[in-house]
């Protein structure tokens, strides 16, 4: 039986959907108005999985992630650069979602912008005034906090104890500090509402956007932990007023990716971008380091666990592609009432245990490895059937393991020395790796074959194999 970690309650409850078979889960989107970084990765990459998994336990999942196109980060980014807000949030909207479809992350079932729902926001905004949880001030319009006694419930603090958080703004219009913003008056690019030109506030968003798609009440919301307070928090004030019932039924929450002991941020520059990151690590290295951790806890970036995380991963997918080859292809099947699918759902019903997930992929390795030894194509092809439903299950995209361009690049420029003898033929901006093969192919062509071997014993260096078929030839990593 699934069990998660439950912020609202600080307990790891029974999973329990409030409707038979369905889920439905919402996660806080990105604001796009710049690069996603690795702290998004860890973020969408965690829930992915959770994504995964609950389709995985034969759950109907409906799923839906916002996208905040609407913010003043977005404004101040079409200042800076001369642009309009909507010609930025499209253009980090699409690097945003190649970025993902490069993380191999499932695209959500909804995934709705700010702008494109203000009407629903307006129409919550008119809830809460008419019941006295809101007022109007000039154009703005604020949440009345200490009207909701149970303010505080999910980040465990006490309403008299809260000040103005950092993204809580302070203004002279406000009744009370604490009091938040439903809608901003902005007469240049703002919305049309009973309150004058404006725009929405940054948590009335998802109360609206997650009760248009997927109804007043929901069995998950999902985000990273700095979320907690205050948009999570704001989230529940409103909602719950408006609505009069309980808004979620689990509050789950992933750590931070840090630095040297710090958050990765834009605020403190000292983020990765995904896209950098990808230039030199493989998406399912990236995925296997996040998921090596407890999604609850922080993850420590450095370039030694990265390339831990790689050596791993290429065991598991180096085994699966061996093993599979070795098989053929009509030997290949999962057995799902295997005892190790029952040790991984065992560790994925224990509040997502990836890491002790992974050491399941590693005895499929393990047996996969034996098996073939042995000769043994049906127990193999079990074992790598198997291990690929699983490796699947984690969101592993199980293609076969290929060094980056990037690193590849680098791995002939160590060797470039000994390349001398060909330097007149490469230039830098070449793809080196295939003008390297051209030079060979045309030595073979020739019968300089003096020549083609001190390529190869080069490449060899290089930790770079060449195959040399009937056609052409292909590169592969030595092993």
């Amino acid at each position: 039986m699934l069990k998660l970690h439950n912020t609202l309650s600080d307990n790891t409850e029974e999973f329990i959907p409030l409707k038979d078979n369905t889920v439905t889960m919402y996660v806080c989107g990105p604001t796009v108005y710049d690069y996603p970084h690795l702290g998004h990765a860890r973020c969408y990459i965690t829930w992915d999985v959770l994504y995964r998994y609950l389709k995985f336990l034969g759950y109907d999942v409906k799923y839906c992630r916002n996208i905040t196109d609407v913010d003043d980060k977005i404004l101040a980014k079409a200042v800076k650069e001369g642009s309009s807000a909507e010609e930025i949030s499209n253009r980090y909207y699409k690097i945003f979602a190649e970025a993902m479809q490069n993380l191999n992350t499932l695209k959500p079932d909804f995934e709705p912008r700010a702008t494109k729902t203000t009407g629903e926001m307006i129409a919550l905004i008119k809830q809460l005034i008419s019941k006295g949880f809101a007022y109007e001030a000039e154009g703005d319009v604020y949440f009345r906090v200490k009207n909701f006694k149970e303010y505080g419930k999910l980040s465990k603090q006490p309403i008299d104890d809260l000040e103005a958080g950092a993204r809580v703004e302070t203004s002279s219009k406000k009744e009370d500090a604490l009091d938040f913003a439903l809608w901003k008056k902005d007469e240049i690019n703002g919305f049309n509402s009973p309150w004058g030109k404006g725009r929405p506030g940054w948590h009335i968003e998802c109360s609206a956007m997650s009760k248009k798609y997927l109804g007043e009440q929901i069995d998950i919301h999902a985000g990273g932990a700095d979320l907690i307070f205050p948009h999570h928090e704001n989230e529940i004030a409103q909602s719950e007023c408006a609505g009069g019932k309980q808004f979620v039924k689990y509050w789950l929450h992933n750590g931070f990716v840090t630095i040297n002991k710090e958050k990765m941020s834009k605020s403190l520059n000292n983020f990765v971008t995904i896209n950098k990151l990808l230039e030199h690590y493989q998406s399912d290295t990236i995925r296997f380091f996040i998921l090596t951790n407890h999604y609850r806890m922080p993850v420590e970036f450095n370039e030694e666990a990265l390339n831990s995380a790689k050596a791993g991963f290429k065991r598991i997918q180096t085994t699966l592609d061996e093993v599979s080859e070795f098989a053929g292809a009509d030997n290949i099947s999962s057995d799902e009432k295997s005892i190790e699918v029952e040790n991984f759902k065992t560790a994925m019903d224990n509040d997502l245990n990836t890491s002790v997930a992974l050491s399941v992929l590693f005895d499929l390795v393990s047996k996969a490895n034996s098996a073939k030894n042995q000769n043994d194509k049906i127990s193999a092809g079990k074992y790598a059937g198997t291990l690929k439903l699983l490796m699947q299950t984690l969101g592993f995209t199980c293609k076969k393991v290929k060094i980056s361009e990037a690193e590849l690049n680098e791995r002939i420029r160590t060797i470039i020395n000994d390349l001398d003898f060909l330097s007149k033929d490469i230039n830098n901006n070449d793809n080196l790796i295939n003008k390297i093969i051209e030079i060979r192919a045309k030595a073979r062509a020739e019968k300089n074959w003096d020549l083609a071997d001190k390529i190869r014993t080069s490449m060899d260096k290089a930790g770079i194999v060449f195959k040399d078929g009937k056609d052409k030839t292909i590169w592969m990593e030595k092993e």
